[in-house]
């Protein structure tokens, strides 16, 4: 007799007031009124010449889902 594969379910959170940062690039950081440190490194950071950035995750930006 063949045995049922069991399905795993997928934790998309890990606690149920978890907060998903959206990655933003440094030009958003530029623009930011609220410019907040992470941000402000980034920036220093993508101005060195040759500099490649994949984005930050910003606080401000959070989304509770």
């Amino acid at each position: 007799m063949a045995k049922a594969k069991k399905i795993k379910k997928k934790v998309t959170r890990q606690h149920p007031n978890q907060l998903n940062l959206k990655i933003v690039t440094s030009t958003t950081c530029q623009v930011c009124k609220q410019q907040c440190k992470r941000g402000l490194q980034y920036m220093e950071k993508m101005s060195q010449p040759g500099a490649i950035g994949y984005g930050v995750p910003c606080i401000l930006t959070r989304d509770k889902k």
